[in-house]
């Protein structure tokens, strides 16, 4: 069976299009194969992994990568979850779909934290949203299948 391939899109692929990729491959392993890619590179976010780990899902052997990094590969699908990367995106060629949901950036809500528990629920909390995006990821892609 060939298996779709989902590109997660974000500014520094340090935090959400990390989660995003972790939750589809562990949500969706044998359907879709996962990549995440940004227009900068910030590097791997130690309380994205931090959290992610809190859930069951292992992203430390992610790393944050540019677009231009996976130039060679047919993506079917392409998500934004920030809206910096969707209004910078480029156009890909051939067949794939652009889709975007906006996350809140953990590490712009979590700059006041008090304390580091305080800023780890508001990575916890994007997440969750994460999660049950991906969750639903299959029926939300065939909606926006021609």
């Amino acid at each position: 069976m060939h298996k779709q391939k989902i590109l997660f899109l974000c500014t520094g692929n340090s935090c959400r299009s990390q989660m995003a990729e972790g939750w589809g491959r562990h949500l969706h392993p044998d359907r879709y194969e996962f990549f995440s890619a940004g227009i900068e590179k910030h590097g791997l976010n130690p309380l994205a992994v931090r959290v992610m780990a809190e859930a069951g899902v292992d992203i430390s052997g992610q790393r944050s990568k540019l677009l231009s990094e996976l130039e060679t590969t047919d993506f079917d699908y392409v998500i934004t979850v920030c809206d910096h990367a969707n209004e910078q995106c480029p156009l890909f060629p051939g067949k794939a779909i652009r889709l975007h949901r906006e996350f809140p950036d953990p590490p712009r809500l979590a700059q006041d934290a008090a304390s580091e528990e305080e800023a780890l629920n508001h990575y916890r909390a994007v997440r969750d949203l994460i999660r049950k995006y991906l969750a639903g990821l299959p029926a939300a892609l065939a909606a926006h299948t021609p």
